[in-house]
């Protein structure tokens, strides 16, 4: 065999081979060279996922996410994970505003339009352009909850008699605010049931929440007869469910989830996505009442 017939070797392999041994030494050597490359192209394979990643979630997703982000350090030692929790609103607005984040998951598809240029103008007016749109997926579904505190003193059992509740002025009820998913789906409700919020407010029988877990600690400390929160966060504080919004009610509640495009480390973000869509993740999800979309 001429030397030219080994180009495809590195030049540390082929000064290995001595070209005057015998032949059965000759495929000996050449075989050890093959080997010797496979393990040099495997090790130059996809790297593992290392350094800060920084992801905005939804405030409904505290719990769970912690949990996951806890599980994905432990088996890649080299990422550190930065969560921010907030209602998605407020996530929307630090990203505008420059923050620094890797991965936003939001806990409705508004949210993520606003940033999305691809979507119509209805649904993003001011072309704003911060996600990469093909990383852009459907991660889970939620359902919108109607909790009541511990013993249910008010004895409320549906949507039904929050909705009388709330007519004749019996029930205190609280909600999330105007920019906040949660208060968009309550919004929805409202709508679906022919109330008026002004007018409820006005009369004193709504109380606001900055995002659904202060909706949530309003209801777990008693300090309203009922609120209107995700499944997954009445889950999480060990409140009772007496009913669920239907699709008719407010819609489906979707969690999208994408990257960014200034992501400083758009390779963890996307393992971390990853692995938010394995079965590992779908179980800690249903765990505390959220859908998962995908699954891999």
């Amino acid at each position: 065999m001429e030397a030219s017939e080994l180009g495809f070797l590195p030049d540390e392999f082929r000064t290995k081979l001595r070209l005057e041994k015998p032949p059965m030494k000759r495929i000996f050597a050449l075989v050890l060279a093959a080997v010797l490359l496979c393990a040099c192209f495997a090790g130059c394979g996809k790297a593992e996922p290392s350094g800060e990643i920084v992801v905005f979630a939804a405030a409904s997703m505290t719990e769970t996410l912690t949990e996951l982000g806890a599980r994905f350090e432990k088996a890649n030692p080299g990422v550190k994970l930065v969560f921010n929790f907030e209602s998605s609103g407020k996530l929307m607005d630090q990203i505008v505003a420059g923050a620094d984040c890797d991965l936003f998951i939001s806990a409705a598809p508004k949210q993520m339009n606003l940033l999305d240029v691809t979507q119509n103008e209805e649904k993003n007016p001011d072309r704003q352009d911060f996600i990469d749109p093909e990383t852009r997926l459907d991660l889970l579904e939620n359902k919108v909850a109607l909790a009541v505190p511990d013993g249910n003193p008010k004895g409320v059992s549906s949507y039904e008699d929050l909705v009388k509740g709330l007519q004749d002025g019996s029930l205190l009820l609280s909600m999330g605010g105007e920019g906040v998913p949660v208060g968009q789906y309550t919004q929805k409700l409202f709508a679906y049931f022919g109330l008026d919020e002004a007018a409820l407010a006005g009369s004193g029988v709504l109380t606001y929440g900055e995002n659904v877990k202060a909706v949530t600690t309003q209801v777990s400390e008693g300090l309203v007869d009922c609120g209107i929160i995700y499944q997954t966060d009445a889950c999480s504080a060990g409140l009772t469910v007496v009913d669920t919004a239907t699709e008719a009610m407010c819609g489906q509640v979707i969690y999208p989830a994408a990257l960014l495009k200034s992501a400083k480390n758009a390779d963890g973000a996307k393992a971390f996505l990853a692995f938010l869509q394995t079965e590992e993740a779908g179980e800690v999800f249903r765990a505390v009442g959220f859908t998962p979309l995908t699954g891999k």
